[in-house]
């Protein structure tokens, strides 16, 4: 028996079919083998794909949206994966490349409210116990330091290490500059008059 799940948002909603694998001791309510699925953005094309398809959309979307909101946007998607996504023109780019042969790939233009709704139901679909699917989530790590660098200027990445030396060599300048104190003269000790014979 094929069950349905739907995750809904209000500019995507993404359909998924599948049957319970019950060599895997799944209940009937579960599903564990996927054979297809939909998605339907507002005023886009309603797109089908396979296990494959989707796993792509995952790999490419969440990593994606992840450095988008750290402020670090770069595209995700290898040349030969059938999705992949990019920062465009005050848009998102989000390619999708048909397994056929001599069909050229798609190319659909996701502003930001769009790309929210797409992340959440690729959200929901990735947290749902009723699915016992393999999917390979990208792993939820910070980015690393050297993709945080380019965020801001070079002017105010050095500001602190050169605030430092010119505080460091401005506290040596002034140390340089006080009076060494001078030693108080020594005075020899006073001798005991000698005494007197009597």
């Amino acid at each position: 028996m094929k069950l349905t799940t739907r995750y809904e948002q209000t500019s995507c909603r993404l359909i998924v079919e599948g049957l319970p694998d019950l060599s895997a001791g799944q209940d009937s309510s579960t599903i564990g083998i996927l054979t297809g699925f939909t998605m339907g953005l507002a005023g886009q094309t309603e797109l089908e794909g396979k296990r494959e398809h989707l796993q792509a959309l995952l790999t490419a979307v969440i990593p994606y949206a992840r450095h988008l909101l750290s402020g670090v946007p770069k595209a995700f998607g290898e040349a030969d994966a059938p999705v992949a996504i990019a920062p465009g023109d005050g848009c998102h780019q989000l390619e999708l490349r048909s397994s056929q042969p001599n069909t050229p790939p798609l190319t659909l233009r996701l502003d930001d409210a769009e790309l929210a709704d797409l992340v959440r139901c690729l959200d929901q679909l990735r947290l749902d116990a009723s699915l016992a699917l393999p999917f390979e989530a990208p792993p939820l790590v910070p980015l690393a330091r050297k993709e945080l660098r380019h965020r801001q200027p070079l002017l105010r990445r050095i500001a602190a290490p050169l605030a430092g030396v010119a505080a460091f060599a401005i506290s040596a300048a002034l140390i340089a500059m006080l009076p060494t104190p001078k030693p108080a003269p020594q005075t020899a000790p006073e001798l005991a008059p000698p005494a007197k014979g009597g």
